[in-house]
């Protein structure tokens, strides 16, 4: 588990200035395989769609920061070792029927 998201996003930034990425050759999707890349070891990482937060904790807490930039949150009382598959399924449902807007405004409160 990474509970360092500030740190890794600090090496990444510190690696892509090495690479000499300071001349604006960095977008979202090369800093975000490169976060993968320096914290994970992995060359991509995909962004998290759903970060079910247990314990009646409501915080990210440092958690991946930059993956999570667009997920979907729910937050449950039952601590994490009582969470089982049917709050998994009930979770997964609930996910379901959200509306993903990644950041966009209704429709109904754009016009």
């Amino acid at each position: 588990m990474d509970y360092s998201a500030r740190d890794a996003i600090i090496r990444a930034t510190e690696q892509a200035a090495r690479n000499g990425a300071s001349d604006g050759a960095l977008d979202r999707e090369s800093f975000s395989a490169l976060l993968s890349r320096v914290d994970h070891g992995v060359g991509h990482s995909r962004d998290v769609d759903l970060l079910i937060r247990t314990g009646g904790e409501q915080r990210l807490s440092d958690f991946l920061l930059w993956e999570c930039a667009y997920a979907e949150l729910l937050f449950t009382r039952r601590m994490w070792p009582e969470f089982g598959p049917s709050d998994l399924r009930e979770a997964v449902e609930e996910f379901q029927a959200r509306e993903r807007r990644f950041g966009a405004v209704p429709e109904a409160a754009a016009g």
